[in-house]
């Protein structure tokens, strides 16, 4: 299997057994790396204390073995015989001497040794001492230390050449073998706890996940947002589940909006709906039957039904404009005079209000916003104050500083009352027979926080003052490329 095909096959796995594989795998290769380093400092040592042990062997006890075979009616013997010798008190070791010529005799211990080139140079005088490993024809491994050494000949004169002493390896191999056995047993059972352990943290760790999971298929199958999750502790799966449960009360709390949006649209679409139908209905009998609606009659139900058609087309209008999200980017942002935008809502206003008085103060301000979208704003704010001026009031504007003040001399606004005019579809009872939809103020208030300001209703003696605030600058801002 290849590599990348080995990295989707584990990526396919559960993310539990993920956790448990990888927690596995880095014990496993702690505990090697543990066992390895183990069993190479205990053979390092063991092979020293052999070294140590093998220069310990006293060399002039050697010598004088060797010189008692070489003095001996036998001679020099190439080979061990089947008795052992004990030498200076070591007990299992070989000791041969190795002459300059490449030739070799034995000395004590059960085996003959081999003569490497590091023998014949200790031999010759060219090595001080050597330490090596070497294998016997019987495959017996053997550490050897070789030195030089001197005899006597019968002539009285003295001879070079090199003490080997060997020991077999089998000594230090056997308790390693044992230990690498015994690491081995030990790596497997961690590795195999670590991996228990391993599943049973994820298993632990993971359970607020699977409630998040099960909570998310709860709302997906029922459509219940109602469902929280326990979000103690600071950690992240805590901070996971107080997330979730923003996101599902966010939810449900739009679920809730659209639910009431709708209905309080049907609500209010019903009553406009059912007079034209009415109408309608009374102007169709008339033609069916032949009875003719005296004109006078007649132009009351068109105009009736022209009024209520605009009454519907604002309505309409109205709940496109709020049909986008609260979160939703406003349109394209320009530099626009605040003062010119109240200045054309003032004079449609006095279309619709010619009966009134208006006394305006605007200063210049300019200030950044959706400029379709801030006149509509400026426009349902002086539409509310028509709407509630006596005939032959005066309807007062000011702007100073930013501060759009609209201000009526109208019956004003209960205090209790004040906290919901920005609601949707809300009207005071007191204005339920006035045209309208009860959108205005929504959509002012939520034009007016897109441009980054406030807006707020205050009563006033007599009246209603509606302020609203723009960031901005009296003097216009210099463009920004691509702004």
């Amino acid at each position: 299997m290849s590599p990348l095909r080995r990295i989707r096959s584990f990526r396919a796995l559960p993310l539990r057994s993920r956790l448990a594989i990888l927690v596995a795998a880095a014990v496993a290769f702690a505990v090697a790396a543990v066992a390895a380093a183990c069993w190479f400092m205990v053979r390092g040592q063991l092979r020293t204390q052999l070294d140590e042990s093998l220069k310990a062997i006293d060399p002039d006890a050697a010598a004088r073995a060797a010189n008692q075979v070489l003095s001996s009616p036998i001679g020099c013997r190439p080979t061990a015989p089947a008795e052992s010798v004990e030498v200076g008190g070591n007990l299992n070791a070989s000791v041969q001497l190795v002459l300059a010529g490449g030739s070799h005799c034995w000395v004590a211990g059960p085996q003959t040794l081999p003569v490497t080139a590091d023998d014949l140079a200790v031999a010759r005088g060219d090595l001080a001492s050597s330490l090596h490993d070497v294998t016997t024809e019987a495959g017996t491994k053997l550490r050897v230390y070789t030195q030089p050494a001197t005899t006597t000949q019968p002539n009285g004169t003295r001879q070079l050449l090199a003490l080997s002493i060997a020991k077999p390896l089998a000594d230090i191999d056997k308790p390693l073998g044992t230990l690498a056995w015994v690491l081995l047993g030990l790596g497997g059972i961690g590795v195999v706890g670590a991996g228990a352990a391993g599943l049973w943290v994820a298993r632990t760790g993971l359970r607020p996940v699977d409630e998040l999971t099960g909570a998310v298929e709860h709302i997906a199958r029922t459509e219940d947002l109602t469902v929280r999750i326990p979000d103690e502790g600071e950690d992240e799966i805590a901070r996971l589940s107080r997330s979730f449960n923003s996101m599902t009360a966010a939810l449900a709390s739009s679920r809730d909006r659209q639910a009431q949006l709708i209905a309080d649209a049907g609500h209010e679409l019903r009553t406009p709906l059912t007079s034209l139908r009415t109408n309608v209905e009374l102007l169709a009998r008339s033609e069916e039957t032949g009875r003719a609606i005296p004109p006078e009659d007649r132009r009351e139900l068109l105009a009736s039904v022209k009024a209520q058609m605009t009454e519907l087309a604002a309505l309409i209008g109205d709940l496109q404009e709020l049909s986008r999200p609260d979160a939703a980017a406003p349109g394209p942002l320009q530099v626009v005079g605040l003062h010119d935008i109240a200045e054309s809502a003032l004079s449609r206003a006095r279309l619709r209000g010619p009966e009134l008085a208006y006394m305006a103060a605007l200063e210049p301000w300019y200030v950044r916003a959706e400029p379709a979208a801030l006149e509509r704003a400026v426009v349902n704010v002086l539409d509310n104050a028509v709407k509630f001026s006596p005939s032959g009031g005066a309807v007062e504007v000011e702007l100073h500083g930013g501060e759009l003040t609209v201000r009526d001399h109208g019956p004003g606004i209960p205090a209790d009352e004040l906290p919901h005019v920005f609601d949707r579809f809300w009207r005071s009872p007191s204005a339920r027979a006035l045209p309208g939809s009860g959108l205005g103020l929504s959509i002012v208030a939520r034009t007016v926080q897109q441009a980054g300001g406030t807006v707020e209703l205050r009563p006033a003696e007599p009246g209603t003052v509606a302020v609203l605030r723009l960031p901005g600058a009296p003097t216009p801002p210099p463009e920004v490329p691509g702004g």
